[in-house]
Parts: C-alpha cells; sequence; structure tokens
C-alpha cells in the first residue's frame, strides 16, 4: 500500500523493530531457493502479526498456508507458555524449510505442522482457536471461513491476508477467470455482513482483514 511513496514506506520500516537474525535468514532462503517468494510474509506485517498474537495471548492457533514458516514463527511467539499452532500447507516440498526454522527459533515444541488439504484436515483437529490466519487459496477463503468458525472461540480472532488483492478488488470488468479475486471479494462482503463478527481492514501490504467473533 505504500508503494506510492517509497520514502513513507522507508521511514516505517526504520521506526519499526528490526526483523531478527532467524527471519532474515529464513527471508533470504526463501528469496533463493523458492518459487514465487513473494507469497512469504513481509518483516513489517510479521512483526504486525507478531504484535497482534502478543496482545491476544492465544492457546491455541490456527493457521491455513505455511509456505516457509515466517508468519507461522511471528504468530507463535504470541502462544501461551504451552501453548500450540496448528499450520497446514498443501505443498510437502516446503515442509523442509518450515521445520528447520521452527527448530531454529525454538518453537519445534509448539508448532504443529500438516500438511494437506486444508478443507480435510481442519475438521480432524479437536481444538477451539483463539486466533485463526487464513492465507491459503484466495477462491477458497469464504470457505474456510464457514468451516472455521465453530471452532473459535468468543471474543477470538480471524485474520485474513491479501485481502486488497493488489488492488484488484476495486477494478471494474474483472475476467471471469479471476477466481482469486472473485474469492476475496466473496469472503470480504460475506464477512462484512455477518453479524457475529466485528471486522475492519488494515491497508498494509496487501491488506488485512482482523475480525473478531462477538
Amino acid at each position: 500500500m505504500f508503494e506510492s511513496n517509497k520514502k513513507l514506506e522507508e521511514y516505517i520500516t526504520k521506526y519499526t523493530e528490526n526483523e531478527d537474525d532467524i527471519l532474515k535468514e529464513l527471508n533470504r532462503k526463501t528469496f533463493l531457493e523458492t518459487f514465487n517468494p513473494r507469497m512469504i510474509c513481509s518483516p513489517l506485517q510479521g512483526k504486525i502479526l507478531q504484535m497482534l498474537s502478543n496482545m491476544i495471548s492465544p492457546k491455541y492457533i490456527l493457521e491455513i498456508g505455511t509456505f516457509t514458516g515466517y508468519s507461522a514463527i511471528c504468530l507463535a511467539r504470541g502462544l501461551k507458555k504451552d501453548g500450540k499452532l496448528f499450520t497446514i500447507e498443501i505443498n510437502d516440498e516446503l515442509t523442509k524449510y518450515s521445520q528447520n526454522f521452527f527448530e531454529k527459533a525454538k518453537l519445534q515444541n509448539n508448532i504443529v505442522q500438516k500438511v494437506g488439504d486444508a478443507l480435510e484436515i481442519i475438521p480432524k483437529i479437536d481444538k477451539n482457536f483463539d486466533l485463526v490466519f487464513i492465507d491459503a487459496d484466495k477462491e477458497r477463503y469464504l470457505d474456510y471461513y464457514k468451516m472455521i468458525f465453530d471452532k473459535v472461540n468468543i471474543g477470538g480472532f480471524i485474520i485474513a491476508d491479501n485481502v486488497l488483492w493488489e488492488g484488484k478488488v476495486v477494478e471494474e470488468n474483472l475476467p471471469k477467470n479471476d477466481f482469486c479475486t472473485r474469492g476475496i471479494l466473496e469472503f470480504n462482503s460475506f464477512v462484512n455482513e455477518d453479524d457475529r463478527v466485528e471486522n475492519v481492514i488494515f491497508p498494509i501490504r496487501d491488506g488485512l482483514m482482523v475480525l473478531r467473533k462477538i
């Protein structure tokens, strides 16, 4: 969201706590060794997720979409001492990155990795969550939301990434095959009308929708 003002972006970065060496290394390896590395959480967004998690102090977190594990580490750092983060990634080739860095961050006992289709895995996790982070297939956001909703505690939070989708959400005459943008639009519209939650969009990077279950 700050691409039009690089000086402002640099200022925000300067006056936000730097990522630590573990996250720097993970960021670097992701860009050097993975396909589509832009999927990784940015340092600013990671710091925001970590701050929100610390504020909420969740016992259980669910993350849909692990990628190389950057956001999982940030979120897990806000867990209660004996808390757990369950993270789901469909690409089994990425688990070597995430597991390696979970261990470097000394979070391997707090993070449970699941590999496969989230819609098949979520019903098998016998936990209720204080915080859910959605950052997987954009066309399935609403499906994820509906599936996890009853597993979120009253007063718990749901955070969805990429809800501005590079500004495409305000474009007219979308191509019929732009399923990602249409999925985001459907999700944003549904949750905005859902009287079971409070919601706000933060214009951070590609947009974070933060919802609280009431």
